[in-house]
C-alpha cells in the first residue's frame, strides 16, 4: 500500500510504497529468460486485461472536478511492463506478477514543444499493443535474427502450436480476426479458452480455482496501487495542463474589455486607406454581429466621443502606394500587410495575422488530389508549379493523380506580393517565370475558382486545380480543401482546425459543416512550428507629432478583447488565443 504527495512548490510529485519491487521489464525479462510457455502467456494476459478493465472503466475525478469515465493506457510495450518473479527463475509452476507504468499521458509531458504530440490512443489500440506484447512473450523474441529487423506479427505460422486456443485468441487482440469489443469481453473470452491438448496436465494445474483464488488477494493489491500511481500521474498532469491552460491565456487577461474603455480618443473625423479588394476592405462588409457589418461597427467605435473613422481603398500599384498616401497627408493611416513596404517614418502595430492559405479541389475520395497529396505541400513544390516547371502532378510524385496542373492567382495585389515574397522568396528569375508563364493568364476572383472547383464536386470530375488566396475570402467554404505547409523539420502546419476534435483538419473531414477555425498558436512566427504563409496586419500612422495619432488609437481599439473578437469572427487571426467564445458573444 502507499500514498501520494503532491509538492506546492515544484512541478512533481511522491509515491511512496512498499513490497514492490518489479525487478525488470519484460523486454529484459525476454532477453534474460527467453519465450514464455504458453499457459505462462495466458496468465499474463489474464493478469493485463484486468488492469485494463480497471483503467478503461473507472470513473475518476480530476482537480478541477472533472469526471471521466476511464483512461486509455496508450503506451503499451515489453519496455511499459514490469514483471515480478517469485524467485529468480520462472518456471511453468512458478507465480508473478506484472506492472503496468509509463503511461502516455504522462510520458507525454516530457515531449518537447517543438515535437508534435502524437495522437492519442483508443482503448482498442491498447488490445493490439497487448496482443503484440503477447505475440512476442510467446515467440521468445522481437527481432529476426537473420535480417536484425522487427518480425512482423503478420507471419501467423510465427507462434508455436502448443495451444492454438490461445493463438486465436492473441490474432483476435491483434485485430486479424473479430477483434474484442472491449478488454471486459477480451477477458471473459480468455477465461472460457479451452485448453489445448498439447498442453500438459502440470501446466493446466496453474488455472485451478485454488490458484485463481490467490491470485485475487493480489490483484486487489495491484489494483489499489496501480490507482495511487493513476492518481498521483493524474494529478500531476492536470495541475500542469491548467497551468499551462492559463499561461496560455496571459496575453488576453491582460487587455482592455472594450472600445469604451480606450483612453486619448479625440474628437474628429478621420480617414485611413487599404487595398481595393484586399482583406481589409473585404473583412469590413462582413456581419460579425447579426446585423451590424464590421465597418459600421468601426466607422464611430466610441459613440461617446464625436471621433469619426472612414475607410477609402485604393488600388494598388506599387508597394508603397498606401505609406505614400499617409506621407502626403492625403489621408491619416492606413492598413496593409506589406511590412516591407513601412518605411523609417512611420510607426507601425500589429492588430491581427492575416495569411494566404494554398486550395486544391476537394474531395473524400480515397484517389483524390488532397488524399494523394497526404493533405499538404512544400514551397519548394509550389514555387516549381508557379514557376512552370511542374505541369502534370505526377512529376511532383508518380503516386499523385495524372492530372495537369491548372495553377490560379487570386486577384489582391496584396496577396500577390505577399506570395512573391514569401513562395518565390523575392527572386527576380522566378518572379520573371511566374509573371509569363502564370499570372499573365490566370489571375482569376477566388470565388470564381471556387465555382469551379464546385462544379467539378458535382459532376465526379477530377481536376489538378490549385490556387492561394486570403484568409478571410478561403477559410469558411468547402469547394477547396487548404493544404498544410511543410516548414521547419519537414513538418506539415495546417492552420485550420476542427472545433470539437481541437485538431488540423485532414483530407476525410466533411469541411462543409463549417465547424473549422484557425489555431492561432500556429500564426507566432516566434515559435518553431510556425505557418510559413502567415504574417501581421499593421495599422501605419506617421511618427510626425504635430499630427493626430488616430492610427495609434485606432490600433488600440482593435487590440481590445471587442476589436480582437470581431476581427476573429470575420475571418482574420487574433493576436494571441481567445479564453473563449462566450466572452465574445457577451461583448
Amino acid at each position: 500500500m502507499g500514498s501520494d504527495i503532491a509538492d506546492e512548490k515544484g512541478e512533481r510529485c511522491y509515491l511512496i510504497t512498499k513490497d514492490t519491487e518489479p525487478s525488470q521489464t519484460l523486454g529484459e525479462y525476454l532477453t534474460a529468460q527467453g519465450a514464455m510457455t504458453a499457459p505462462q502467456v495466458r496468465e499474463f494476459l489474464n493478469q493485463a486485461l484486468q488492469t485494463l478493465i480497471f483503467l478503461h472503466s473507472q470513473k475518476l475525478r480530476f482537480p478541477s472536478n472533472q469526471v471521466q469515465n476511464g483512461l486509455e493506457h496508450g503506451n503499451i510495450s515489453l519496455d511499459s511492463i514490469l514483471i515480478k518473479l517469485e524467485s529468480n527463475q520462472l518456471d511453468s509452476n512458478q507465480k508473478f506478477y506484472i506492472y503496468f507504468c509509463d503511461l502516455a499521458k504522462w510520458e507525454n509531458l516530457f515531449i518537447p514543444a517543438a515535437i508534435p504530440q502524437p495522437p492519442a490512443k483508443t482503448y482498442k489500440q491498447d488490445l493490439e499493443s497487448l496482443g503484440l506484447v503477447a505475440f512476442y512473450l510467446w515467440l521468445g523474441r522481437t527481432t529476426n535474427p537473420n535480417t536484425g529487423k522487427t518480425i512482423d506479427y503478420k507471419e501467423h505460422d510465427l507462434l508455436p502450436n502448443t495451444d492454438n486456443n490461445l493463438k486465436q485468441f492473441i490474432y483476435c487482440l491483434l485485430g486479424f480476426d473479430t477483434p474484442f469489443e472491449d478488454a471486459q469481453t477480451a477477458r471473459e473470452k480468455l477465461l472460457q479458452l479451452p485448453q489445448d491438448s498439447l498442453v500438459n496436465n502440470t501446466q493446466q494445474s496453474r488455472y485451478s480455482a485454488e490458484t485463481q483464488k490467490r491470485f485475487s488477494r493480489y490483484r486487489v493489491l495491484v489494483g489499489l496501487l496501480a490507482l495511487l500511481l493513476l492518481g498521483g500521474g493524474i494529478l500531476y498532469y492536470f495541475w500542469r495542463s491548467n497551468k499551462l491552460e492559463e499561461s496560455k491565456y496571459s496575453a488576453w487577461d491582460q487587455l482592455l474589455g472594450n472600445f469604451s474603455e480606450v483612453n486619448n480618443v479625440t474628437s474628429g473625423k478621420f480617414s485611413y486607406v487599404g487595398e481595393k479588394n484586399g482583406t481589409w476592405s473585404f473583412i469590413l462588409k462582413q456581419a460579425p454581429e447579426t446585423e451590424k457589418r464590421l465597418i459600421d461597427l468601426l466607422t464611430k467605435p466610441k459613440p461617446q466621443v464625436e471621433a469619426t473613422f472612414n475607410y477609402q481603398d485604393i488600388n494598388i500599384k506599387t508597394e508603397n502606394s498606401l505609406i505614400e498616401e499617409v506621407r502626403n497627408r492625403r489621408t491619416d493611416f492606413a492598413v496593409t500587410s506589406l511590412e516591407e513596404s513601412i518605411t523609417n517614418d512611420m510607426n507601425k502595430k500589429a492588430i491581427a495575422y492575416d495569411g494566404l492559405l494554398v486550395f486544391v479541389t476537394f474531395s473524400k475520395n480515397i484517389n483524390s488530389l488532397p488524399q494523394a497529396l497526404k493533405g499538404k505541400i512544400s514551397i519548394e513544390q509550389l514555387r516549381q508549379i508557379y514557376t512552370g516547371a511542374v505541369t502534370n502532378w505526377q512529376q511532383i510524385d508518380t503516386s499523385l493523380p495524372n492530372l495537369s496542373v491548372e495553377a490560379y492567382v487570386p486577384e489582391e495585389t496584396e496577396a500577390i506580393k505577399q506570395f512573391k515574397h514569401i513562395v518565390l522568396n523575392d527572386n527576380s528569375q522566378d518572379i520573371a517565370l511566374f509573371e509569363e508563364k502564370i499570372a499573365k493568364f490566370n489571375i482569376e476572383n477566388t470565388g470564381k475558382t471556387q465555382n469551379k472547383m464546385r462544379e467539378a464536386i458535382n459532376t465526379r470530375k477530377e481536376t489538378g486545380i490549385i490556387s492561394f488566396g486570403i484568409l478571410s475570402k478561403t477559410w469558411n467554404q468547402c469547394s477547396g480543401y487548404p493544404l498544410a505547409i511543410v516548414g521547419i523539420n519537414n513538418q506539415p502546419i495546417q492552420p485550420l482546425f476542427r472545433q470539437l476534435q481541437r485538431r488540423p483538419v485532414e483530407p476525410s473531414d466533411d469541411l462543409c459543416d463549417k465547424a473549422n477555425y484557425f489555431n492561432v498558436e500556429t500564426f507566432d512566427s516566434d515559435k518553431t512550428a510556425s505557418y510559413l504563409l502567415g504574417y501581421p496586419i499593421y495599422m501605419v500612422y506617421p511618427k510626425d507629432n504635430s499630427r493626430e495619432p488616430a492610427g495609434s488609437v485606432f490600433a488600440n481599439m482593435l487590440k481590445t478583447r471587442q476589436g480582437q473578437c470581431l476581427l476573429n469572427k470575420v475571418g482574420v487571426v487574433p493576436l494571441q488565443p481567445i479564453r473563449n467564445n462566450q466572452v465574445c458573444n457577451q461583448l
